[in-house]
This record gives C-alpha cells, sequence and structure tokens, in this order.
C-alpha cells in the first residue's frame, strides 16, 4: 500500500470508528490506529522516547549510527528493519513511515529534522530543538511552512504540574509573579577547557562520518564525545543550558507568556573555551511587561553541587529555611502573595505552596488546561490521527521560541556582554558582531537546503 494511501486509509478507519480502528474492525473495534514510527536514535534518550512511543504503534524502522547502541531496540523489535544512515532510511522507506523520533545528539537534530519535514512527515526532535539559532529559526519557519505536525521532547509541557502551575498564576494565587528560578547540578560530563580527548579506533559498530554530520570540525573518534560526552562541546551539544533549560524554563514561558524581547546576562561564569562550555553558569534573563503581566526576572544557575551547602548558590527568597532542595533541580515561582515551588526541572512533582495558607485558596481554583497523557510522541500520534489537538510544544509555536530563549543564554556566556534580544528579528541590539554567532558553519556536504 503506497504511504498515501495508507494515510487516507488511517484517517477513514478513524473517523468511522471513533478514533479507533483496527485491520478487522469486527474482531479488534478498541484498538487505535497503529502508526508506522521511524525511530531515529535508539540508545539513551532515544530508547525511552521508544518505548514512549510503542503503545498503540508499530516500531517499524530504527537507525542509528552506531549498532551497539541499537542492539536493545533490535532485539526489543526484531520485525523492524534498521538503517546506520537517516538519508538511506529516507530514501527507501519514506512512502511507508507515518511519524518519526529524533533523539541524537543536539546538532543533528536539524538535518534530520528537515528530512522529515521535507517528506511530510510528523515529527518529534528531542531538546533543544537545534544548537544554534539560526537552525532553530529556520526549522520553525519550515515546518510552519510545509504545515507538518510537530512536537519538541520537552516532558514538562506535557506534565499535570504545568498546567496546575498556569491555573494558579492566572488565578492570581500567588499574585504579581516578580521572579522565577531555576537550578541544577548539570553537566554530570565532562565540561569546561583543557579536557584532553585521546584518539581512539572508530569502533566497527559506528559511523563516525555521519554521528559528525554537519560539524564542519573534522575530530577523530574519541570515546571522549560519543557515545555521552558531547553536550559540553558547542559543536555538538549546548552545555548544561542546553540540556535542561527547555525543560526546566518551558514553565515559566508558558505559564507567563514570555515569549518575545528579553536582556539576557551571564553574571557568573567559570572558566571557559571556544571549544567547550563551562562548568558553571549564573544566568539572569530580564522579561518587560506584557499584557496582564509585570515584567519578570529569571535567574538560572547550572553547575550547582548541592543548593544546601553551596556558598555560592544564589537560594531563591521567602523559601522555609529549613526546607531541603533537590540536589539535582528545581524551580520556584515568586509572587507578591506566595511561592510556588517544585522540586524537579519538569513540574512533575506536586508544587507546594508558601505561605502554607494558600493551599485552600488552590483547592477551588477550577481545571482550565486539559491534562495530556502518555508524553510528547504519544500527544503527536493523537494529533496525527486526529484524536487530539496540535501538540502544545509545536515547533512554530512554542518549542522554536522557548529554545531561542534558552540559546540566547549561551550566546551571553560566549560573548560576555549584555543581551537585549530582538526576537522579531533575531539579532541583538547594538552587537553586531552576534550575527557571526548565530549559524553554524557546515561541513561540505552537509549545507541546509530548505526546500
Amino acid at each position: 500500500m503506497q504511504h498515501s494511501n495508507r494515510r487516507t486509509f488511517l484517517k477513514s478507519a478513524t473517523a468511522l470508528t471513533g478514533g479507533f480502528f483496527a485491520p478487522n474492525l469486527l474482531l479488534a473495534k478498541d484498538i487505535p490506529a497503529a502508526l508506522n514510527v521511524a525511530a531515529i536514535g535508539c540508545g539513551g534518550k532515544g530508547a525511552s522516547d521508544i518505548r514512549e512511543i510503542a503503545p498503540g504503534n508499530r516500531i517499524a524502522f530504527l537507525c542509528d549510527v552506531d549498532r551497539d547502541k541499537a542492539k536493545r531496540a533490535i532485539g526489543a523489535f526484531p520485525q523492524a528493519r534498521f538503517f546506520q544512515d537517516y538519508r538511506e532510511m529516507f530514501a527507501e522507506v519514506a512512502d511507508q513511515i507515518d511519524v518519526v523520533t529524533v533523539s541524537t545528539p543536539d546538532h543533528m537534530h536539524f538535518p534530520i529534522a528537515v528530512e522529515a519535514i521535507r517528506h511530510g512527515k510528523p515529527v518529534m526532535v528531542q531538546k533543544p530543538l537545534c544548537n544554534s539559532l539560526w537552525e532553530t529559526r529556520a526549522l520553525a519557519n519550515y515546518a510552519e511552512q510545509k504545515g507538518v505536525l510537530t512536537v519538541m521532547g520537552n516532558q514538562g509541557a506535557t506534565v499535570q504540574g504545568t498546567r496546575i502551575l498556569r491555573e494558579w498564576i492566572e488565578a492570581g494565587l500567588i499574585g504579581e509573579v516578580s521572579e522565577v528560578h531555576y537550578w541544577t547540578n548539570r553537566p554530570i560530563w565532562p565540561q569546561g577547557p583543557g579536557i584532553k580527548l585521546p584518539e581512539a579506533p572508530v569502533p566497527d559498530t559506528l559511523d563516525w562520518g555521519v554521528w559528525q554530520g554537519t560539524c564542519a570540525t573534522d575530530r577523530p573518534y574519541s570515546p571522549g564525545i560519543h557515545p555521552f560526552k558531547w553536550r559540553g562541546f558547542w559543536d555538538y551539544g549546548c552545555g548544561a543550558l542546553g540540556d535542561i533549560g527547555c525543560h526546566s524554563m518551558n514553565s515559566a514561558f508558558w505559564a507567563l507568556d514570555l515569549k518575545g524581547d528579553f536582556v539576557v546576562e551571564a553574571s557568573k561564569v567559570s572558566p571557559f573555551d571556544e571549544t567547550m562550555a563551562p562548568k558553571r553558569t549564573t544566568i539572569v534573563y530580564d522579561f518587560p511587561a506584557k499584557g496582564q503581566r509585570g515584567p519578570v526576572k529569571v535567574i538560572w544557575q547550572d553547575g550547582v553541587a548541592n543548593p544546601n551547602t553551596d556558598k555560592e548558590f544564589i537560594r531563591p527568597p521567602g523559601l522555609p529555611a529549613e526546607l531541603e532542595l533537590n540536589p539535582e533541580f528545581g524551580q520556584v515561582f515568586i509572587g507578591s502573595k506566595g511561592i510556588i515551588f517544585f522540586n524537579d526541572a519538569y513540574c512533575s512533582t506536586s508544587p507546594r505552596l508558601f505561605p502554607e495558607s494558600l493551599r485552600e485558596k488552590a483547592r477551588v481554583i477550577p481545571m482550565v488546561y486539559p491534562r495530556i497523557k502518555g508524553g510528547p510522541t504519544q500527544e503527536l500520534c493523537r494529533a496525527i490521527r486526529g484524536e487530539g489537538a496540535k501538540p502544545v510544544s509545536n515547533f512554530e509555536d512554542h518549542a522554536g521560541p522557548l529554545t531561542e530563549m534558552v540559546l540566547a543564554g549561551n550566546l551571553a556566556v560566549r560573548l560576555g556582554k549584555r543581551i537585549d534580544w530582538d526576537m522579531k528579528n533575531m539579532e541583538a541590539r547594538g552587537l553586531p558582531e552576534v550575527k557571526a554567532m548565530l549559524k553554524r558553519n557546515y561541513r561540505a556536504g552537509w549545507e541546509p537546503a530548505l526546500t
């Protein structure tokens, strides 16, 4: 069956059965329409993305530059056809794919997502959407141009706590929100200047050329890069901010409508160089008043070993002195009438209120925003079937602008200057040198072609 016919069949069957279908409708009327999934990146986060999207769907294709990292997925889904190069996969079986997941190092999000969208495939891309500002804007625009359903893999955009947070804030439970604090112990991988990368033979299971992909720096293979230690490289990842920022800051971005212009400055930065991100930063964002809310300050701290004992840690004001903070990450919203505290990065734990007298008022605040089940990939699949709305963290409306906000923090770190960010024109006011930092240099043969 050609893909166009398959998609027509899926939609028709869904409409006829109220959102459910099976090949034999008389025997299995309550089985959801199974979408053919192409999972690109099968180890690490890729493995959990596959587990998330698998229920109700068919893992039809697996793709990973490292066969060794994909072996568990291959064993779990023996019926899936395996590819080592995503370009070959799209060339050979694009007509059989219904949805794509991209769970690779950050520098390859853009070219793989572009290829999926070029073929008209709905796609989930892990956070951050891209590791450069130009790619982030270009990808969001391309998805909108092609009319393809998309979602970024920031789970916090789908959890109940994020919706409760926005409902409480909009109901005025803690008054006017003026500050939001985020912290994390990341990086938990090597980061900072002077890290040695011993060259080693390329494993037989790895296609190092495709792993390098778009990166113009031709580095020899090193176990100090692949499989996990790439995050600290400006070329491949985005440091601690890129790793956790799109998770944590999503809450304020959505609940307080922070999309738009802002000022960002890195106030504390440990040593770094042109290759590696720093081990520790404090970054402060200032957002102007917008609509019914006043100005908001967002304070980000990474590289915090333990916020309960670290003397350099900026403890959010108003929290009880005896309150133990999660050493891994946390977030605090400070309002004129009280505080909302989450002891995690995603709003997946129960929110706590201070003063505690606000709890009674919180109980009567009505539910406004629908709850989402199954995470970003299942949210995307329901939208594909016509069973649910467009994903919250779609590229053009949410994921793109959120990622741009996060990545502008890294610009402030690298430049060492206060950045007055013009979101519409994607430029730093009064700093023409920033323009050259927005777009990466591409390896020959990997230049972007958005057609």
